[in-house]
């Protein structure tokens, strides 16, 4: 059985401590790394590739953000599901935008880590109750100081009616098995909706669209 590989980047030797502790009871998974900061956590991964990366954001030396834009220009493959006490929803946004799987806080339960890890290798994105509501905020605060618009129709982008369709099951978390089956379609057309979505959106993974999709009213 292939086990998912994960590195830890937080300068906090506590926690460190105790999520190690916590995954090391997980049975298919495997900490391969542990860094105190962002340029450690690089030196390293030059050397062995995590599947994902659980990343705080206030860190010495590289912070959490400069270190998810450095992952995601040259290890793109590489999940990263941010662990963070930082609960701004502007934050939230801002990092699904630049590509991050998930985003957690530090109050989460045990179970709820294990739940993003998998959920991210599985489907690329993982969307808790907290940041779905911090997408409903951003989205509502925007539409209350703006005029509000139908982006459907009148973005800049055009979706087809069955992209639109995909497109707001992708943002109620659902994965593509789940789509396919609620919809009638098969698992690799829904994929391919994904895809388009993605291309016509600019944007480079799941989460990425998910975040574009609230921050432009698209759902």
């Amino acid at each position: 059985m292939r086990k998912i590989k994960l590195a830890l980047c937080d300068d906090h030797t506590l926690f460190r401590v105790g999520m190690s502790t916590i995954l090391g009871q997980i049975h298919d998974f495997e900490l391969v790394m542990e860094a105190a900061n962002g340029q450690e956590l690089i030196d390293k991964i030059a050397r062995k590739l995590p599947d994902v990366v659980l990343l705080d954001l206030q860190m010495p030396v590289m912070d959490g953000t400069a270190t998810a834009d450095y992952l995601r220009d040259n290890f793109p493959l590489i999940k990263i599901v941010v662990l963070t006490m930082h609960d701004e929803d502007r934050m939230v946004l801002h990092l699904l935008e630049k590509g991050v799987s998930g985003y957690l806080l530090k109050d989460a339960e045990a179970g709820e880590v294990e739940k993003a890890v998998r959920k991210v290798m599985d489907e690329g994105v993982y969307l808790n109750e907290f940041v779905s509501k911090a997408m409903l905020r951003k989205m509502t605060n925007k539409t209350t100081v703006a005029k509000p618009i139908n982006s459907f129709y009148n973005s800049k982008i055009l979706l087809s009616e069955r992209e639109k369709e995909v497109l707001m099951l992708i943002c109620e978390g659902l994965s593509t098995l789940e789509i396919s089956e609620k919809i009638f379609l098969s698992p690799r057309t829904v994929e391919g909706h994904r895809l388009r979505i993605l291309e016509k959106t600019g944007t480079k993974n799941t989460a990425g669209m998910v975040a574009y999709a609230f921050k432009n009213s698209l759902v």
